[in-house]
């Protein structure tokens, strides 16, 4: 379906022909009528669904629809990172840049006083971090009773960190009447509760199945011994000569560490996690898009919400202990119709968290083994320690692994709160 035939306006219609778009995605074309009807929405779509113009472009044309409000904040999306705060609003800017609305992104990390002075100037639009939107409510600098329509992007990874008491709290600064949009990756029992109590009357809709990746991603397992994955990964970027290539690691030390390793092998290389200030992680992200930086270690926190047009290549230097965060991982490529390619170095302390990883896909990943990297099978299993203080041991007895889970959640979910915000 084109956009031309969804009942966008032309300035809408103009801002999407000049970005190079013609035809929507399953999710915009589901998600726009229903919106531009006023309806609340309860949608399904993983990463690189196309998802945020799905929401976006109808936002933007009832407000446009609407009564101009003096420039008081007609509209809000709550985002869990820095990242997808920052990509939203680029998208809200973009598409409405034939409108005459004001946006504005308010996240932790950098001035406070920058963002009030933005928000007296007048703003339309306010895409947030939950708990830097709290800081401005508990300063009074922000006004929310104006507000029409509430996003809530990414409502899944919200929950996962540990928003849902900022989430309520914000819930109370905001008129009881308005538009209710919420979008997740899974619809878990929390994600159903949290609708239940937001939305009014819904309508549900969903592009992909649960826990399922992208279609396009070409996926492969590495078997190498721990030791040995950097070696592998370094042999592999100079082999086969990839430019551009995202790598995951499960802590922020991990990231710093194989970061630096990287570039003694000869690899320019950047990391990017909750440490790093805002703008050390603008210019890392930056310079991995013009081509500076050839390799980006990132944490799952810090990837959240990166939207890197084409790439190529997705490592996973080391599996999360989620499995729902390898979809997510592997979303970073292969967004909007594009292919991808997705590597996972697997060792023996891991084979758990990969037979996680199938069971949610209900596949079996293909394997290959990289000749000169064989894994020693002498090696026996040891324990994955969390980085906070806790291990999991990822072999096949299920009391490690749901200990694992248990013992770190909590501790996860505020640790990803702060550095997210």
């Amino acid at each position: 379906m084109l956009f031309n035939e969804l009942g966008l306006s032309a300035e809408l219609l103009r801002a999407i022909e000049e970005q190079g778009y013609q035809t929507a995605t399953p999710i915009q074309q589901q998600a726009i009528p229903l919106i531009l009807e006023g309806r609340d929405v309860l949608a399904g779509a993983q990463t690189g669904t196309g998802k945020t113009a799905g929401f976006t472009l109808p936002m933007l044309q009832r407000l446009q629809q609407g009564t101009v409000n003096r420039r008081r904040i007609r509209a809000l999306v709550l985002v869990p990172t820095r990242e997808l705060a920052a990509q939203v609003a680029d998208s809200v800017r973009c598409y409405g840049q034939h409108l005459p609305f004001r946006a504005a992104v308010i996240y932790g990390g950098v001035s406070i006083n920058t963002q009030i002075a933005k928000i007296r100037k007048g703003v339309d639009v306010v895409v947030a971090t939950p708990g830097r939107l709290l800081d401005h409510l508990q300063q009074q600098t922000i006004d929310l009773t104006a507000v029409e329509c509430l996003v809530l992007d990414e409502a899944d990874r919200m929950l996962d960190m540990g928003f849902i008491r900022d989430i309520r709290k914000i819930l109370n600064s905001l008129p009881r009447e308005r538009q209710n949009l919420l979008f997740s990756a899974t619809f878990s029992k929390e994600i159903r509760r949290l609708a239940a109590d937001l939305l009014n009357s819904p309508t549900e809709i969903s592009v992909a199945t649960n826990g399922k990746p992208a279609e396009g991603i070409d996926q492969v397992v590495y078997p190498v011994d721990r030791q040995r994955k950097r070696a592998l990964l370094s042999h592999t970027i100079g082999a086969q000569n990839w430019r551009q290539v995202l790598v995951f690691t499960r802590t922020k030390h991990g990231a710093n560490r194989l970061a630096t390793q990287l570039e003694a092998d000869g690899l320019k290389s950047a990391a990017i996690h909750g440490n790093k200030s805002q703008a050390a992680r603008v210019r890392a992200l930056q310079e991995f898009k013009n081509g500076k930086v050839r390799v980006l270690v990132a944490t799952d926190v810090a990837a959240r919400g990166l939207d890197i047009e084409r790439l190529p290549h997705v490592v996973n230097y080391e599996l999360p202990h989620v499995a729902e965060d390898y979809v997510h991982r592997i979303g970073r490529t292969a967004r909007a119709g594009h292919t991808g390619h997705a590597v996972s170095l697997v060792c023996v302390d891991e084979h758990g968290l990969l037979a996680d990883i199938e069971k949610l896909l209900q596949t079996k990943i293909r394997t290959e083994v990289i000749p000169g990297y064989e894994p020693d099978r002498r090696i026996k299993a040891e324990a994955i320690s969390t980085g906070r203080g806790g291990q999991r041991n990822s072999g096949n007895k299920k009391r490690w692994r749901n200990a694992g889970r248990a013992n770190s959640s909590k501790k996860r979910a505020t640790d990803n709160r702060r550095s997210a915000v």
